[in-house]
């Protein structure tokens, strides 16, 4: 197995390829809604995109995700019809967060042979959110 400097430095290096493989300035945090991210997740066992409300208050996170529940027939018809919801998505941190997602199982960051399957799945899928986010930004935020 992997100490845990190991694993950190497989992590860097996965987001280094991956920015060099697809250049380009990802919207993430910077979504313009301060309790509302994009984000790439990738651990030992999945991958995933998500749009996340990550307020500490439950009912402005609520709110948000209200929002996106509202959009779900577009969310799946434009974006994926394997998008998951989640009101209560619980990080490994312990936080609470609501969630909508898409998953990719059976990869790992650690194993550099499923890498390129990641990076495909990550720029497919994240452009298609950032896309629909924008376009339903002023929606998800009034």
């Amino acid at each position: 197995m992997f100490n845990q400097e190991d694993s950190k430095k497989i992590r860097e290096d996965f987001w280094i390829f991956f920015g060099k493989r697809h250049p380009r300035k990802w919207m993430l945090y910077n979504t313009g809604i301060k309790d509302v991210v994009l984000k790439f997740s990738f651990d030992t066992k999945k991958a995933l995109v998500s749009i996340d409300a990550v307020s500490n208050d439950p009912i402005l996170r609520g709110y948000y995700y209200e929002k996106l529940e509202s959009l779900k027939k577009l969310l799946l018809d434009e974006v994926s019809s394997k998008l998951i919801f989640d009101a209560h998505y619980t990080l490994d941190s312990g936080k609470t967060v609501s969630r909508v997602y898409l998953v990719k199982e059976g990869v790992s960051i650690h194993n550099k042979n499923s890498w390129p399957e990641v990076f495909e799945f990550f720029n497919k899928n994240m452009d298609t959110l950032e896309t629909f986010f924008i376009d339903y930004k002023d929606f998800i935020n009034s």
